[in-house]
């Protein structure tokens, strides 16, 4: 058994790996003690998937290490002959190990004496980190996961907890059950899963945050809570503002707050991703700072990060306006520490450019190489369309990835197969400053080598030998960059790192920072603090004529990024199988639920299927970021965002987009099943997904007429020696075929006038069956059960279970969350899933007779 650390979200929680790739949490590590939501339970599932890339490649074609390395080393030297180090770049990622992230930092500062190196993790928490610079003087998150659990108060800003974080709310609702007086308050313009735990929802509209949070300052001064601080004066004076809250709601939370020494104030993407992102985050910690509630058990500011290794890419300057280690440009002799430690009279001199800015300058023709490491930019940055044409002007654009299914390597000019979880071996360190080693329990697949290795090679190619023998002395390296230009005010210190051998980083166990010595252990931090001026003011771009509806983009519960990992698990496609838009019924207009619209900016589009939401609020529509040209090409959101960024922070503006919605009339709607995956360009618009026992869904939509679409879909998945069934009514806009050979079901085409088709579900169970009885033969065409039961949704991912079962359940006589979990095992798994179950339940409960 292997103890290793999840690869997905900022919890950091740790996993148990048995040597079959069976997944199970780790009881004994301290973020999720033994809890998993649905994509950790996954995990086993996303090893050995098909689309890896397992060699290097140059322009095209196999190569072999060497020359790849060579072609990538000259790509650089060409660059910076012709455009000096501004001329060359790195666009790296949280899913990067600490070890490799460091490897990528040192090669882009010392080697290439440039800053142009950033990361994802920009759009996940670089306004977090603007906040902690300005209000502690270093980026550090001063709480504990435990706070949450000893609050009185917990208040979640921009935070849909309980889809993005899923075993933090379960700890959350967990100690909610055990302490009923605990309060959980909800700052979202949308109703998420979260508000299935609070007892208040504060619908704020985009942009409104840090008027919610001024407002609270000035109610906490007027009660005299508050306390002598460094800049609080100023921070009064600049807090102005009041939100468009329902003044009951906005006096309740107020007053809940003043009154609760014990509150902890969690922020995330929902808060980080503006224009206004780090005077959000400070206008939250102004609050904590001023009452003096921070660094205490229950009590504190806490941001979580999006990725699993947001902290440790920070940890090592992985970030354009950051040093490694947490040093700093603008303190004095630090720049030169580190010059001097690493023997680099040419490292870089000042902050490079943050993703926005790089790729804007990758568009004008400025960047002649960029190295993109386990990221796909190509999708999930803002005005993703322009940033696609940028990537192809680059002269020398390389990719490291571990799949060939990522839309950026497809651009790549060089790609280099790296590891992936599983494989690689290093450490990460999750939103409570935990440090955890992420071990390898795999052979390494065909050429596949880790990033770090690949980075020092190209280095030695450049004349630099980095004398790396392995992840732990890269660790080892890290932690002595921490120790640099001491005394210093710094918290962050990794001197008890410095000696680890490479049986003790073997063996090491979950670690929170800071630790000054050996065998120490970090806790809460009470950083020296001071209050940051915070005036109102609204998005960038926030109006615009034509453009009446704000934008939301966000995560699914299920998924992760651009599906390159959680797209090819069925059971994680189950839950939302389609791109969808939702938008509440008061704006709709015209628009009919089910039918496909187009969400036009100023900047790009994208067509979804339309969901009315009662839970959204008016005036907003939401989309997901994860689609991709290999699942859904018309519905990738990204195109169509906002580019605007906060001017500190260069985060970008990710949750308020203006936009239109306009229907996209179609000719006909339909879907394919098939025992193989179909092209995307099947329709005018696609989506397809992975299902149970090899099937794979297509979801169409076409402008052609009908009867021909129908006709060469049929054709695209006709077999030899197989029957065609069919049901053929063009008059009633009816087209339905079946595909059988010796009574096995090979393949279906549904077509119709309107969305509104059978369910998917029973015709897929049709595909595990060797040979289909006469019964389901006769119901083929009509697409459900001969006895008119209809296929439901699957609502819990952990164990399949569908909203029908869990509607018979509550039918018969389950009234509770814990009963319907004892009929079904629904929600006893990750626990994502018991929102939901509670809808069902209080929508049982409204229909009951009076």
């Amino acid at each position: 058994m292997t103890r290793s650390t999840c690869p997905y979200c900022g919890v950091g929680c740790g996993v148990l790996v048995d040597a079959r790739g069976n997944v199970a949490g780790d009881p004994a590590h301290p973020a999720n003690q033994g809890r998993l939501c649905s994509k950790g339970t996954a995990l086993g599932e996303t090893l050995d998937q098909p689309g890896r890339l397992l060699h290097p490649e140059v322009d095209g074609k196999r190569a072999s290490w060497d020359a790849a390395l060579d072609a990538v080393a000259e790509g650089f030297r060409r660059a910076l002959a012709e455009g000096g180090p501004d001329s060359t770049a790195l666009y790296v990622s949280g899913q990067l190990l600490t070890e490799d992230y460091f490897a990528a930092n040192k090669f882009a500062k010392a080697v290439l004496g440039t800053a142009n190196i950033d990361s994802n993790s920009r759009l996940c928490m670089a306004s977090a980190v603007a906040g902690h610079k300005r209000a502690f003087g270093e980026d550090l998150v001063p709480g504990v996961y435990e706070d949450l659990e000893q609050a009185d108060l917990v208040v979640l800003v921009g935070s849909n907890l309980a889809w993005c974080h899923p075993v933090l709310f379960q700890r959350l609702v967990a100690a909610k059950a055990a302490r009923p007086g605990m309060r959980v308050v909800v700052v979202d313009p949308r109703r998420t899963a979260s508000c299935d735990a609070a007892d208040l929802h504060l619908a704020v509209a985009p942009g409104e945050d840090v008027a919610l949070f001024n407002t609270l300052l000035r109610h906490l001064h007027a009660e005299g809570l508050t306390q002598p601080a460094p800049g609080l004066e100023a921070a009064l004076a600049a807090a102005s503002g009041t939100p468009a809250l329902p003044a009951a709601d906005l006096a309740r939370f107020c007053r809940w707050w003043a009154a609760t020494p014990r509150v902890v104030t969690l922020f995330s993407m929902g808060a980080n991703q503006s224009s206004a992102g780090t005077d959000k985050a400070n206008a939250i910690i102004n609050c904590h700072v001023a009452t003096g509630r921070i660094g205490l058990p229950g009590a504190g500011p806490f941001s979580i990060t999006g990725q699993p290794n947001a902290m440790g890419g920070r940890e090592v300057g992985a970030l354009a306006n950051m040093l490694a280690g947490h040093l700093d440009w603008s303190v004095p002799g630090e720049h030169a520490a580190l010059a001097e430690f690493w023997g680099a009279p040419g490292l870089a001199t000042q902050p490079g450019l943050k993703a926005v800015e790089l790729f804007q300058a990758a568009g004008a023709g400025r960047i002649g190489a960029l190295w993109v490491m386990a990221t796909n930019p190509a999708v999930s940055m803002p005005d993703a369309g322009a940033v696609r044409a940028a990537l192809e002007r680059i002269p020398m654009l390389v990719a490291s990835d571990c799949t060939r299914e990522s839309d950026t390597v497809e651009l790549a000019r060089i790609r280099l197969p790296a590891l992936g979880w599983g494989e690689k071996d290093g450490t990460v360190t999750n939103s409570e400053r935990v440090i955890s080693r992420q071990r390898g329990f795999r052979p390494w697949p065909g050429e596949a080598r880790p990033d770090w290795w690949a980075i020092s090679q190209v280095a030695q190619r450049l004349g630099w030998d980095f004398g790396w023998d392995g992840p732990a002395a890269i660790f080892r390296e890290h932690a002595a960059v921490t120790t640099l230009a001491r005394p210093a005010a710094r918290v962050f210190d990794l001197a008890g790192f410095t000696a680890l051998d490479d049986a003790g980083y073997a063996a090491l166990a979950p670690t929170r920072w800071p630790v000054p010595a050996p065998g120490a252990q970090g806790g809460r931090l009470q950083p020296t603090a001071r209050c940051v001026p915070t005036p109102p003011r609204l998005p960038e771009n926030a109006t615009s004529a034509g453009f009446p509806l704000a934008l939301l983009t966000g995560r699914l519960r299920d998924q992760w990024h651009t599906m390159t990992r959680t797209g090819l698990v069925p059971r994680l496609m189950a839950h939302v199988p389609e791109p969808l838009l939702s938008m509440h019924p008061d704006d709709a207009g015209s628009l009919a639920e089910g039918a496909l619209a187009r969400v036009e900016s100023a900047w790009g589009s994208a067509v979804l299927r339309l969901k009315l939401d009662p839970a959204m609020p008016p005036g907003s529509v939401f989309a997901p970021m994860h689609w991709t040209d290999r699942f859904a090409p018309a519905a990738r959101i990204n195109p169509a965002v906002n580019p605007a960024v906060d001017p500190i922070s260069g985060q970008p503006e990710l949750k308020h987009t203006p936009v239109r919605v306009l229907p996209v009339p179609m000719a006909w709607h339909g879907f394919v099943l098939a025992r193989r995956p179909l092209p995307t360009d099947l329709a005018e618009w696609s989506a397809r997904l992975p299902l149970a026992h090899g099937v794979w869904r297509h979801e169409l939509a076409g402008q052609d007429a009908p009867a021909a679409a129908f006709a060469r879909l049929r054709a695209m998945v006709a077999e030899p020696d197989a029957a065609w069934v069919t049901l053929d009514d063009a008059a009633a806009g009816t087209h339905r075929a079946a595909l059988l050979r010796d009574g096995r079901l090979l393949a279906v085409v549904f077509l119709g006038a309107t969305p509104a088709l059978p369910a998917r579900d029973w015709l897929a169970g049709l595909f595990a069956e060797e040979r289909i009885g006469l019964a389901a033969r006769r119901a083929l065409l009509a697409g459900r059960q001969a006895d008119g039961a209809a296929p439901s949704p699957t609502i819990c991912v952990c164990h399949g279970v569908s909203a029908g079962r869990i509607a018979g359940a509550i039918a018969g006589g389950a009234c509770t969350l814990a009963q319907v979990g004892e009929a079904t095992a629904a929600g006893t798994g990750c626990g994502s899933c018991r929102p939901e179950i509670n809808a069902l339940l209080a929508a049982a409960r409204v229909a009951e007779p009076a």
